[in-house]
């Protein structure tokens, strides 16, 4: 397209008397509407490690709500942790796909416990749970402890259970995790991690 001299300076003129009258305030509406605003630009940042495989790959969730007291915030984006040392922001489809793990409604919230020989299980309380492990081990422990050997060693042994520590830990936690489970005299102890 060709522009005459005069037709350009028509042009440049117009816009540039179009511009100032914008920036004075005389613009339509719809020149001043806002930029729309980014949509994790309100919610809050949460560290955390995906929970898949023994990777340990860090994750960001991001979670929008108000903060009221009896107000559940809800997780609305995930993504790779790009500080984290491991997957450095990558996430593989398994760790990607979390935010419908998260919001799925088949998403077990609370233990459950089957009697041995029933069909169904009955919801408890977090505080009854651990209780009943302890007892159960502590009942196991009682039972197959063993503190000396047949030739008078001691050794201090629960051989009879064993204990798989996760993998998604720091190292501080697999650290007292593992002092842990040998206080009790537990011998059979992995971390996922080795495997």
């Amino acid at each position: 397209m060709q522009l005459s001299r005069r037709q350009f300076m028509k042009v440049t003129g117009s816009t540039l008397a179009g511009s100032s009258l914008a920036l004075m305030g005389f613009s339509p509406a719809t020149a001043l509407a806002e930029v729309r605003q980014y949509k994790l630009a309100a919610t809050t940042v949460t560290r955390q490690t995906c929970t898949y495989c023994s990777v340990g790959c860090g994750i960001l969730m991001y979670s929008l709500g108000d903060g009221a007291k009896n107000a559940k915030a809800s997780v609305i984006h995930v993504e790779g942790d790009p500080d984290h040392p491991v997957n450095r922001g990558t996430l593989c489809p398994k760790g990607a796909s979390l935010l419908d793990i998260v919001n799925s409604p088949n998403r077990l919230l609370y233990p459950e416990y089957r009697a041995p020989g029933s069909n169904e299980w009955k919801r408890m309380s977090w505080g009854e749970a651990l209780d009943r492990i302890a007892k159960l081990m502590k009942a196991d422990r009682d039972a197959n402890f063993i503190e000396t050997t047949a030739d008078g060693k001691r050794v201090n042994r629960w051989t009879s259970t064993g204990m798989l520590a996760a993998s998604a830990s720091s190292n501080e936690a697999g650290y007292i995790t593992h002092k842990v489970a040998r206080s009790w005299g537990l011998l059979p102890f992995d971390n996922q991690a080795r495997v």
